[in-house]
């Protein structure tokens, strides 16, 4: 009875450890989402004075309620 117990166990540890790493991933991208629709742009810019990605997510930014000029 104690095997089935400490199975049980090392299931669910395993099961809480991929849903961490499926939050952790999810967060990232949240946040990279938000970051290229809702701040990119002029002097935050990662890609400095290219604006390719602020016209990529232009319309999207608007429609959000991004400020954007």
């Amino acid at each position: 009875m104690a095997n089935t117990t400490t199975a049980h166990a090392g299931d669910l540890s395993l099961h809480l450890s991929r849903r961490a790493v499926r939050l952790g991933v999810t967060l990232i991208l949240a946040v990279l989402a938000y970051y290229f629709i809702g701040i990119d742009q002029g002097a935050v810019s990662v890609f400095g004075n290219d604006m390719h990605v602020h016209e990529f997510f232009h319309d999207a930014r608007h429609f959000l309620g991004f400020p954007c000029h």
